[in-house]
């Protein structure tokens, strides 16, 4: 401790053997200043003494630099224990240091003052009148003995002795002892206890900032550093513009800051003195957290002309000043531009909510106009499959009757309306029978030939290469035109109808398995798998590539709430009552919800009055119809012809409310009413969603060709393994993703997409022929069919209850606007359901098992991953082209200029880091006092 080492100096000595350690020691006392702190104090008190022959003071005064310097060593080098014998209360060595200072000041104030004020030489003993008082009110207010932290002016000299002070004072001050004075000062900040001493004495500081009128630029510097290191010490700060107001008031400033402004324009010639100024002007003003003290402090400097002088060294050649500046012109705030901006952002706040009020407007806009597409779009849709339908019959038609008609007469006739004729076999089985009819590719004459004399035609082989398949399992049990073929154990499965047995693909390398779910021959059967041919797109494509990159390394039920109890009995009543307590107290509080009088909501609902009484409390008023017990005890209440001023505002309206003929018919009626419009318009762009995409998907001719390469990649991967599949689940789709390279760079989906680039461009926007995807992925079809029945329901109970009361103009219109809008509604939800089991069915997969939000979801993953793949494949692109370029370009080509896109985004970049910096709230740094602290701010 006694060698005052700070924490990490002492953990390294600490790691030293005992003989190290001691050739430190002795080092350090060898070095040591061997005088004591009293006898440097007793030679400062001797400098101090004013009194005897000058002569005899200037004999004394001659070492008196010397001795500082010494004491300055000493309070630098020596141990901690001998500082604080120096400023202890015996020595009391801070006060005759500063005594001394002020001494030594005290000449050049005085001259100062003479020379502004221009007093003649007689009133120079008036002047120093003003010049110091003496320290014994200093002393018993030292620090030491706990004293407030009152600062006055500063130290004063006895004024009996103020001519021979003043000659002795400007001795002192024509040597460096001021400079030397505050280097002892720096010294003894330095220690922990020291600046505890300095910062709660009462006129230390003080001291130190008049010291400031030295006329040594080198000792300015030295105050104006040790001044900013104050400053940035917790509670520093107001302590040095204290310093500065007792600054101004001794040397009679009119603004603060004036004569250190002064100094700042006429020292120009010292750099040094310069950069610790413009230093000491940053801290002072940027170092405060309130804003607004900080623009005051920053118009003090402004107000003495310091912004016009910056101007002035803009162009200065030391570094250092110029950083200086610069931080301090960084850090402006410049009150009328954030004005202006702020002004700025209230009106570009007032804009922005008109724009957003704009956006919803436009937003509601486009969401009615993407309904009337939906339903445009729908409509069509259901417009093309009827042709369709109507067209294949025609072409069936025409096959059955042979070859020679006109094919343009077809075209006409396909757009009208087939008519209905007997038909010997099921519509499905019709179909089915209508497609292997045009496989075969003969007509019906040459096909039955062909069985009869027992020929084997392009239609028929041993392994149903043809497409017609035995036809055992064509007619009903027992009929058949031949007998089908015996099972077999091994590979390839037996031949189903219309389908085309499969052989497996010998791979020269070994593949990974592609886990997808396949499809058997027997669940083929109507969907799109039997329209692809994935051997053909094998024939067309060079599949050793994709060999080589993807070839693998190593060669519960819930809570019902309507079945909870009710209670069973119900507590009789005390008194005459129609209803039970509880029961009671929720109607009134409905009654007063509807604020009407009781006259006025029967007669609303024995009108149908929609306007009269609202939705929510027709809802409300529902579960108050009167009940079988209520029932018995009004006409119990109204045989006896008891009178209704005896019962609650609740009973009289429960009788009054049960009179009303059919009420819960009617109730219902009025909330169908309320509610009809408002459903109808909801359910109907959620069923033309289904509509579009489930036709659109089914009609799709690119999906189909995209999923016929799927099937053909996973054949080429998987059959000589699994065996070849005829079709695979939409799930499937998801493990595009999932099956890497070899090389790990890419997946199975970037390859396809590759290829169907390349090989296929013409079905690369695939997805532009698939409609409201989204949409019809969010609809739950299930809970809108039983809405559209609800409705139905209710259209029927008003119908009924309309022709009990056909006077009603509000039923009469009622049914008069809706009921084409309740027609249509059945027709969409039917169509809706047809299509959308029809094209489930159509890929795979089963609508009892795959909701709209399951199936429509697959096509989106599946829209999206595409997308993304051929996003990544263009990147890359431009990656190769960008390498390649970088390789074949010249060897000085690194050194060529920035390309305009590439300049104008790193300058972009450059900018927003930019203003992140500038928006960044900067805390003051903050310093504690601790031992080293001064150095450490000043050296850093």
């Amino acid at each position: 401790n006694s060698m005052n080492l700070p924490p990490d100096k002492m953990q390294l000595l600490n790691q030293y053997d005992n003989e190290k350690k001691w050739e430190l020691i002795c080092d350090q006392e060898r070095f040591q200043v061997k005088n004591p702190p009293s006898a440097y104090i007793q030679k400062l008190k001797s400098y101090l003494d004013t009194g005897g022959v000058s002569r005899k003071f200037k004999r004394r005064v001659q070492e008196s630099t010397q001795v500082l310097r010494e004491l300055e060593i000493s309070l630098r080098t020596n141990y901690i224990g001998w500082v604080q014998e120096f400023l202890n209360e015996e020595n009391k060595g801070l006060d005759v240091l500063l005594e001394y200072l002020a001494f030594a000041q005290c000449s050049v104030t005085y001259d100062m003052e003479s020379t502004e004020n221009g007093s003649p030489g007689s009133d120079k003993g008036k002047g120093l009148e003003r010049s110091l008082e003496d320290l014994s009110k200093s002393n018993s207010s030292s620090p030491t003995q706990g004293s407030s932290k009152v600062r006055h002016l500063t130290i004063r000299l006895n004024p009996s002795h103020s001519r021979k002070a003043l000659r002795n004072s400007r001795l002192v001050s024509q040597k460096d002892d001021v400079h030397v004075c505050i280097m002892c000062l720096r010294a003894i900040m330095n220690y922990q206890s020291g600046f505890s001493l300095v910062m709660n004495h009462p006129a230390c500081v003080n001291e130190i900032t008049l010291s400031l009128n030295n006329k040594n630029a080198r000792t300015k510097a030295l105050v104006l550093e040790l001044l900013a290191a104050v400053c940035l010490v917790r509670g520093g700060h107001d302590i040095i513009l204290a310093a500065f107001d007792n600054f101004k008031e001794v040397c009679g400033e009119k603004n603060r800051f004036e004569k250190l402004m002064e100094y700042f324009r006429n020292e120009d010639t010292n750099i040094d003195f310069m950069v610790a100024c413009m230093q000491f002007i940053n801290i002072v003003v940027h170092s405060v957290e309130n804003m607004n003290f900080r623009v005051f402090l920053q118009y003090e400097f402004t107000h003495l002309g310091l912004d016009h002088y910056l101007e002035t060294l803009r162009l200065t050649e030391s570094d250092k000043l110029q950083v200086q500046i610069q931080a301090y012109l960084d850090n402006v705030f410049d009150v009328g531009a954030m004005l202006e901006d702020s002004e700025t952002k209230t009106a570009v706040l007032e804009h922005m909510e008109e724009l957003q009020e704009h956006v919803s407007q436009l937003t509601e806009k486009l969401q009615d106009a993407e309904n009337d597409s939906m339903a445009k779009i729908a409509e069509l849709e259901k417009q093309l499959s009827q042709a369709r339908r109507e067209l294949e019959a025609l072409r069936f038609k025409t096959k059955a009757q042979g070859p020679g008609l006109d094919i343009s007469a077809l075209k006409v006739k396909a757009t009208q309306k087939a008519p209905s004729k007997v038909t010997l076999m099921e519509s499905n089985r019709a179909k089915n029978l209508a497609i292997t009819l045009r496989k075969g590719g003969r007509s019906i004459q040459d096909i039955c030939t062909a069985i009869e004399t027992g020929v084997e035609g392009p239609a028929t082989g041993s392994d149903c290469a043809g497409g017609f398949p035995p036809p055992a399992d064509v007619g009903h049990p027992g009929v058949g035109f031949g007998t089908p073929p015996p099972p077999r154990d091994l590979s390839p499965p037996p031949c189903h109808p219309a389908v085309k047995v499969k052989k497996p693909i010998q791979t020269k390398f070994r593949m990974p398995v592609f886990n997808w779910v396949a499809l058997k021959p027997s669940q083929i059967d109507g969907t799109v798998f039997t329209e692809l041919n994935d051997e053909k797109v094998l024939q067309e494509l060079d599949m050793s590539d994709f060999e080589e990159q993807f070839k693998t390394k190593a060669q519960g039920p819930g809570l019902d709430i309507s079945a909870l109890k009710v209670k069973a009995t119900q507590k009789a009543p005390s008194k005459v009552t129609l209803m039970e307590s509880n029961r009671a107290k929720n109607l009134a509080i409905t009654l007063r919800k509807g604020g009407r009088s009781i006259q006025d909501i029967c007669t609303a609902i024995e009108t149908y009055d929609q306007q009269a009484l609202s939705l929510d409390f027709l809802e409300l008023l529902l579960r108050f119809l009167p009940t079988e017990y209520e029932q018995t005890l009004i006409g119990k209440f109204e045989r006896e012809q008891q009178r209704l001023e005896e019962l609650s505002d609740e009973d009289q309206f429960m009788i009054r409310f049960s009179k009303i003929p059919r009420l819960a018919e009617r109730m219902n009626v009025m909330i169908f009413l309320g509610n009809f419009s408002d459903t109808a318009q909801l359910l109907m762009p959620q069923l033309n969603a289904i509509i579009a995409a489930s036709m659109s998907l089914k009609s799709s001719s690119k999906l189909r060709n995209i999923l016929e390469i799927v099937l053909a990649f996973g054949n080429y991967m998987n059959s000589s393994k699994r065996g070849a599949a005829y079709g695979f689940r939409l799930q499937s789709l998801d493990a595009l993703l999932e099956m890497k390279s070899t090389d790990r760079k890419q997946t199975l989906l970037h390859y396809l997409v590759r290829v169907i680039t390349e090989k296929y461009p013409e079905l690369t926007g695939f997805h532009t022929e698939l409609h409201f995807l989204e949409k019809a992925g969010t609809v739950s079809l299930d809970s809108v069919l039983q809405d559209v029945r609800s409705l139905q329901q209710g259209m029927e109970l008003t119908r009924k209850e309309f022709m009990r009361q056909d006077d009603s103009p509000v039923l009469k219109d009622f049914l008069k606007v809706n009921l084409e809008v309740m027609e249509k509604l059945q027709a969409d939800s039917k169509t809706a359901k047809e299509a959308y089991e029809s094209a489930v069915e159509y890929f795979g997969e089963n609508p009892k098992t795959s909701p709209p939000t399951t199936f429509f979801p697959m096509f989106m993953r599946f829209i999206r991953a595409y997308k993304k793949a051929e996003q990544d494949i263009e990147l890359w692109k431009k990656q190769e082209a960008a390498a390649k370029e970088a390789e074949s370009g010249p060897p000085g080509s690194k050194d060529q200029p920035e390309l305009p896109i590439q300049k104008a985004k790193r300058q972009q970049m450059d900018m927003i880091a930019e203003l992140k910096k500038k928006q960044m709230v900067k805390e003051p740094l903050i310093y504690e006092g601790k031992d080293g602290a001064i150095e450490d701010i000043i050296s850093g």
